[in-house]
């Protein structure tokens, strides 16, 4: 398609607008035209008339209308400053997570070689973070889904980082790790009830990868016990286990992880003032 800016970005906002806002529906076109182009997103809002050619939009635009997320169409997100590859094998990273890799990183705060792991990896984007931003660290990232850790691998070489990859079943107690000891155990798990999916957006429920998402409702927190039962083993004696949470079960989270062994839990809310990350500190001498 050869057209202004402009033109390209109103051209895909229209295929999605009865899926999205007016503003979401915006921001996406935004996102896919900069990508299908090679030009910075900022190009699209400050110079909208330069005339362009670019492949590929109809494609494009056609994708999005049917619900596939714009991450997927790219092929890429961005998550703490950084760029991933992303497809239907892993989660989408979101932009709450972020805020439970600075409190992960807040307690990794003077450990000369901190020893971590990332349960229920996906696509590896907060192992990679934290690896990042602690060159020092030993990063190891654990997902059941071989190809799951085949796009964090990737992505780890996509940024420059070296992390451990394990194949293995959070809710069998990672035996693959038996006799490792870790400073901080940090978890995105799967905590969606399967009776809440009717109400979710079809890019959500249609593209992403199921297994990551859902659990069973008649036991929520399933991914949660197992990760503290190993964590109690696991966990250096000052040890922290971070878990993201659904905003609706947090408290009921937070009570579960102190009866699980863990009487030093914290529950904070995001940004947003939703309750939606988790700390708990080794108490074991």
């Amino acid at each position: 398609m050869e057209a202004t800016r402009g033109e390209i970005t109103v051209y895909i906002a229209d295929a999605i607008r009865g899926l999205y806002s007016e503003r979401d529906a915006r921001r996406i076109a935004v996102i896919a035209a900069a990508a299908l182009s090679g030009d910075p997103e900022a190009k699209f809002l400050a110079d909208p008339n330069q005339k362009i050619s670019v492949e590929g939009v109809e494609a494009c635009a056609a994708q999005l209308a049917a619900g596939r997320p714009v991450q997927y169409v790219t092929g890429r997100a961005e998550f703490c400053d950084l760029t991933f590859h992303v497809d239907e094998s892993v989660l989408i990273p979101r932009p709450e997570t972020e805020e439970l890799v600075c409190w992960a990183l807040s307690c990794a705060r003077g450990l000369d070689r901190p020893q971590i792991l990332d349960v229920c990896t996906g696509s590896g984007c907060i192992a990679i973070a934290m690896a990042a931003r602690l060159p020092q660290a030993d990063v190891t990232a654990l997902d059941i889904s071989h190809a799951a850790l085949e796009t964090a691998r990737r992505n780890a070489d996509m940024n420059g980082v070296k992390i451990r990859m394990v194949e293995d079943d959070a809710l069998q107690g990672m035996p693959s790790l038996a006799g490792a000891a870790f400073d901080i155990m940090v978890s995105n798990p799967p905590y969606i009830p399967r009776s809440e999916m009717a109400a979710m957006h079809v890019n959500v429920t249609r593209y992403e990868p199921h297994g990551a998402l859902f659990v069973d409702d008649a036991d929520p927190l399933i991914f949660y016990r197992a990760i503290a039962s190993a964590a109690r083993r696991m966990l250096t004696a000052h040890g922290a286990l971070l878990f993201e949470v659904h905003e609706l079960w947090g408290e009921r989270t937070a009570e579960m992880l102190r009866s699980e062994g863990f009487p030093d839990t914290e529950l904070r809310c995001d940004l947003f003032g939703k309750p939606r990350m988790t700390c708990s500190r080794q108490t074991r001498k």
